[in-house]
């Protein structure tokens, strides 16, 4: 089977990367990307010569017959890749009976079936949980917060460095790069930001406990510098940094935090965005807390929920939604059907395709390859992540660890040109982020791995 011959979806989702056309964009794809340069915001930015026309699993197909490797996956939303099957039969069942039925206004089923397996899956304190839904991950944050303020009667929330929350005003606000908040001010009042636990980019000379220490105190000393413990409605923090760099969180650090929420009555609050539904090894990052005693109060999900469709869910105990007052949180889209349908079948995918298990799979053979190359090539700082989601830091010395941001960019577009598709992450956007379907096939891998492996030994300089 040929690059030139339209592949059927069924077959296109075991194909291999490949280029057939002279150059990217072809023909067709660079007609569709100077339309887009026409009729967007320039500020709806991208690099990529790719214009879809089909996708399936792990591959893209662009509208010129390239087949590329997807290692992206919509940033974290198509965990069980393009297309699922089982995905596309719930919603075509779904849309046979309605579209959408607003909650405030009409009961939808498929909404209530999804809720109650939300309380069922989701890990946070409690013995019984309530869930509701919005559209998007900046949605679900904004409203994790409104729940958190609305409980514990408190204005304040406490985020970190490294962080990324949304494009909406507060989460805006909340997200710590400010390159995205230029010339948005001003902003609400109550978010108070302190440093997360980098421990590649700890202080100098410190272990890796002696540097956790370091960051606890940093949230406590932040009650006195910054806002009162009983000011503070939340303490809101992703069990793996995205945007920040795929940055985990160490666990006797998280502990801490809970330590610091029960003693001052503060809502525990994990955004749960990105490291959702299977990605780090677990159907949440916050199971591994749960196990270790250390479970959240709130948290909010989104991206991978529903295989695609739009949805976001915010998940905390009956205890707590009990502060909500009517008229506080909803939405007219939240919760639409057809995305229920969508995430009722994408949680059976995870769960009947042990996508968890795949995910440890794929993270450990992309960490060993990536460590395999971190002794050959002086620029790979530091590879980390949980599960299938790590990252890799890219630098220009060992010793001072200034940011490689242009080897990055470099890196992205040499993947691209062979048929690999990655994305940057970081401050410095330093960090290539793995968040590769975990429907890919081992050939795929192995695929990626060895384009990617070229392009770094293009762009890289050996070890002696």
């Amino acid at each position: 089977m040929t690059g030139t011959t339209s592949l059927t979806e069924t077959e296109l989702r075991y194909q291999l990367p490949e280029i057939i056309t002279e150059t990217l964009p072809g023909e067709k794809a660079a007609a569709i990307l100077a339309r887009r340069s026409e009729a967007i915001p320039a500020s709806l930015t991208c690099v990529y010569p790719v214009a879809i026309g089909k996708a399936e699993g792990a591959i893209i197909e662009d509208v010129d017959g390239n087949r590329f490797l997807d290692w992206v996956g919509g940033v974290g939303v198509l965990n069980i890749g393009h297309r699922h099957p089982k995905v596309v039969e719930a919603v075509k069942q779904q849309e046979n009976d309605y579209f959408h039925a607003m909650i405030n206004i009409l009961t939808s089923e498929k909404y209530i079936t999804l809720a109650e397996k939300m309380n069922d899956i989701v890990p946070v304190k409690g013995f019984k949980k309530r869930t509701f839904f919005a559209n998007s991950g900046a949605e679900a944050i904004e409203n994790g917060v409104k729940v958190a303020r609305a409980y514990t009667k408190r204005p304040n929330v406490i985020v970190f460095s490294g962080a990324f929350h949304g494009r909406t005003l507060l989460t805006t606000h909340m997200t710590a790069k400010k390159a995205n908040s230029i010339g948005l001010g001003p902003f609400p009042d109550g978010i108070f930001r302190v440093d997360y636990p980098n421990l590649y980019r700890k202080p100098a000379y410190y272990t890796d406990d002696e540097a956790v220490a370091y960051y606890i105190e940093r949230i406590k000393r932040a009650f006195d510098e910054l806002t009162p413990a009983s000011q503070v409605a939340a303490i809101v923090f992703e069990p793996v940094q995205g945007e920040g760099g795929f940055i985990p969180a160490p666990i006797e650090w998280v502990k801490a935090v809970r330590q610091i929420c029960d003693e001052n009555g503060i809502m525990m609050m994990t955004d749960e965005v990105q490291t959702g539904f299977g990605r780090t090894g677990k159907l949440f990052a916050s199971s591994y807390y749960e196990e270790a005693g250390c479970a959240p109060d709130i948290l909010c999900t989104a991206k991978s929920i529903a295989g695609g469709f739009p949805l976001s869910a915010i998940v905390a105990r009956d205890e707590i939604f009990k502060g909500m007052t009517g008229g506080l949180i909803g939405g007219t889209f939240g919760g639409n059907s057809v995305s229920c349908a969508a995430a009722l079948a994408t949680i059976k995918v995870i769960e009947d395709e042990k996508l968890c298990d795949r995910s440890l799979e794929l993270g450990a053979a992309y960490t060993a390859r990536v460590e395999e190359w971190q002794q050959q090539y002086k620029e790979i700082g530091d590879v980390r992540g949980l599960g299938g989601m790590i990252g890799v830091e890219f630098i220009k010395d060992r010793l001072t660890k200034e940011p490689a941001s242009e080897l990055v960019n470099a890196l992205i577009q040499q993947c691209v040109q062979n048929g690999l598709i990655i994305e940057n992450a970081g401050t410095y956007g330093n960090v290539v982020r793995f968040l590769a379907p975990l429907v890919t096939t081992d050939e795929q891998l192995e695929a990626g791995l060895a384009i990617m492996g070229d392009a770094i030994d293009a762009l890289c300089t050996k070890l002696a």
